[in-house]
C-alpha cells in the first residue's frame, strides 16, 4: 500500500495514507478505512492497496481528511493476525487520526472482517459518530470453532508469519469468541450506522447484515443485487457510501 506515513501500535509500525483536501486550513470531518482479512497470500501481501485511491477521492470530492493503513499481518506491516491485536491496531489509528488532524467528527468505514472490528471498537468508543460497514461479518463463531484449521489458513494466507506464533493458543481462541458484533451494534445505536452487502456475497452471507441491522434497530441497510464480497470494487456501493459520508458531513457542519 502506498503509504506517507506510520502508526504506532504497540511494538510495531503501521503504514497508513493520510489524505486531506488542498487549500483547507478549517478543522475538517475524519474517516478511517479498514481493510477486510485476506482471502489469499496475494491478499495478504497486498491489503487496502487500492484504498488511497479511495481516500484522495474523499478527500478531494467530499473535503475528508481520510486515512486508511494496514493491520498487523498483511500488507507490510509486521506481526500475526490476531483479533485482539486488530483491535488495538485500530484503537491506535483512531488516537493516531485525532492527534494529526483533530477532526470535527469522526466516522469509520470497514470491509468485511474490517467491518466487523469496526464495529466492536466504536460501540465502546464515544469518539467516532457512525460507522458504514461493507459485507460484515455478525461474528466469528466459524473461526473460533474450528482454531486450529483457521490458524493454518492464516498461515497459508500469509496473515500469520511467526513459527511459534500464538505463544499461547487458548488465548488466541479465546479472542475469537470474545468480540461480538451483533451487541456490538445495539451499544452502538443511536449513532448512525451504514449496513451494505452483497446478495451474491459467496463468503458472508446478507444474513449476518440484517443481525446487524436488527441489532442496532435504526441502521440503513442496502442489499446489492448481483454483488459478490469485494463491494469496493462496485460503484453501486461507493456511490451509496459516498453520499451517505456526504450526508454525516453536513449534518456535523
Amino acid at each position: 500500500m502506498l503509504s506517507n506515513g506510520t502508526i504506532t501500535s504497540g511494538d510495531l509500525g503501521l503504514p497508513r495514507y493520510l489524505a486531506q483536501p488542498g487549500g483547507k486550513t478549517a478543522a475538517l470531518p475524519g474517516v478511517i478505512m479498514c481493510h477486510s482479512f485476506p482471502f489469499g497470500p496475494f491478499d495478504a501481501r497486498h491489503s487496502a492497496s487500492s484504498f488511497p485511491e479511495l481516500m484522495d477521492r474523499l478527500a478531494n470530492e467530499l473535503g475528508f481528511a481520510a486515512m486508511c493503513f494496514t493491520f498487523r499481518g498483511c500488507g507490510e506491516t509486521a506481526g500475526d493476525f490476531s483479533l485482539q491485536g486488530w483491535v488495538e491496531d485500530l484503537q491506535a489509528a483512531i488516537d493516531h487520526m485525532i492527534e494529526q488532524t483533530n477532526p470535527t467528527g469522526l466516522w469509520l468505514v470497514g470491509s468485511n472482517t474490517g467491518g466487523s472490528v469496526a464495529m466492536c471498537v466504536a460501540a465502546d468508543d464515544p469518539r467516532v459518530r457512525g460507522c458504514a460497514l461493507l459485507g460484515p461479518r455478525a461474528d466469528f463463531d466459524d473461526w473460533a470453532g474450528q482454531p486450529r484449521k483457521f490458524l493454518d489458513h492464516c498461515r497459508s494466507v500469509g496473515s500469520v508469519r511467526t513459527p511459534q506464533f500464538p505463544r499461547n493458543f487458548d488465548e488466541w481462541t479465546r479472542e475469537l469468541g470474545q468480540y461480538r458484533p451483533v451487541p456490538a451494534a445495539q451499544r452502538f445505536a443511536p449513532r448512525p450506522l451504514l449496513l451494505l452487502h452483497g446478495d451474491d456475497d459467496e463468503s458472508v452471507p446478507a444474513t449476518d447484515t440484517r443481525q446487524l441491522a436488527e441489532s442496532h434497530g435504526a441502521a440503513e441497510m442496502r442489499v446489492l443485487e448481483g454483488a459478490g464480497h469485494r463491494l469496493r470494487h462496485d460503484p453501486r456501493a461507493m456511490a451509496v457510501l459516498f453520499g451517505w459520508l456526504d450526508r454525516q458531513r453536513l449534518e456535523d457542519m
